[in-house]
């Protein structure tokens, strides 16, 4: 760490990868709790970040009915899950500060953020940035080979389109490359973002670390991956709106499961 980044941090980091225990089920039950607990108890940061997603997905429907596309709107609904790891990082923030014991306040957690600009975890974010778009360049790549040939119109009658032999093979291909991109995507990223911002780590460490963690327990890791993108999906159904509670306390308890296994 320079002289630069020490006055700019507002706290100071410990060295290396903490040794993680093993996750179970009651771990990851704790978790979600203790995220409720500090939604409730910190709910600001949470419902800004959640405010902003919801008017990004009201601006995907947009985009997809002024196109005339349905294409795009399912694209964008199996790509936000590779996305919606950049929204949890305040809310491990204000998960951190309260666990320290702590008040966290907005100007708190946008200075801890602001300070990450020049640190690790910027590559993992750029990286994160590259699967999502690489995912949109390749899904629709599998839209074309498909339904390139088939006229598509807006997204109030083109719903029949994807009920044919054609449209329910891409629905399934696209499904299978766009959960493998989100897994790979949560087993670098779910103990690495909270890894980079608790710990003295570069980021291809902390993708080794977390990657290393979800290897060894395959169970409990991808059921807690599994737990998060179908409730994620389940949350954009009404309008969005239940991105408003959802988003933040999964946030919330992704750093709860981070810090557990720290402790433990």
């Amino acid at each position: 760490m320079t002289e630069a980044d020490a006055l700019e941090t507002p706290y100071t980091r410990i060295q290396g990868v903490p040794e993680l225990a093993t996750p179970t089920a009651a771990l990851l039950r704790a978790a979600l709790v203790a995220g409720w607990r500090d939604f409730r108890a910190a709910p600001a940061f949470g419902l800004i970040v959640a405010v902003l997603c919801l008017v990004a997905g009201w601006s995907m429907v947009g985009i997809t009915v002024w196109a005339g596309h349905t294409f795009w709107f399912v694209l964008g609904v199996f790509g936000f899950p590779l996305a919606a790891p950049f929204a949890a990082l305040g809310t491990y923030e204000v998960s951190r500060l309260r666990g320290m014991g702590e008040r966290p306040t907005v100007g708190r957690v946008l200075q801890v953020l602001w300070a990450e600009r020049g640190r690790q975890l910027p590559l993992l974010c750029a990286l994160m940035m590259v699967m999502l778009l690489f995912w949109f360049f390749l899904g629709h790549m599998i839209f074309a080979l498909f339904m390139g040939l088939k006229p598509m119109t807006n997204i109030m009658s083109s719903a029949d389109v994807f009920l044919s032999v054609d449209g329910l093979m891409m629905l399934g291909l696209g499904t299978a490359v766009g959960a493998g991109f989100a897994l790979v995507l949560f087993a670098i990223c779910v103990i690495g973002l909270p890894l980079l911002l608790d710990r003295e780590v570069d980021y291809v460490t902390a993708m080794i670390t977390s990657f290393a963690v979800v290897s060894a327990n395959p169970v409990v890791m991808l059921g807690w991956a599994a737990f998060i993108a179908v409730i994620l999906l389940l949350a954009m159904v009404p309008a969005f709106l239940g991105l408003l509670v959802v988003l933040p306390w999964l946030g919330h308890a992704s750093w709860h499961v981070y810090a557990a296994l720290k402790s433990g």
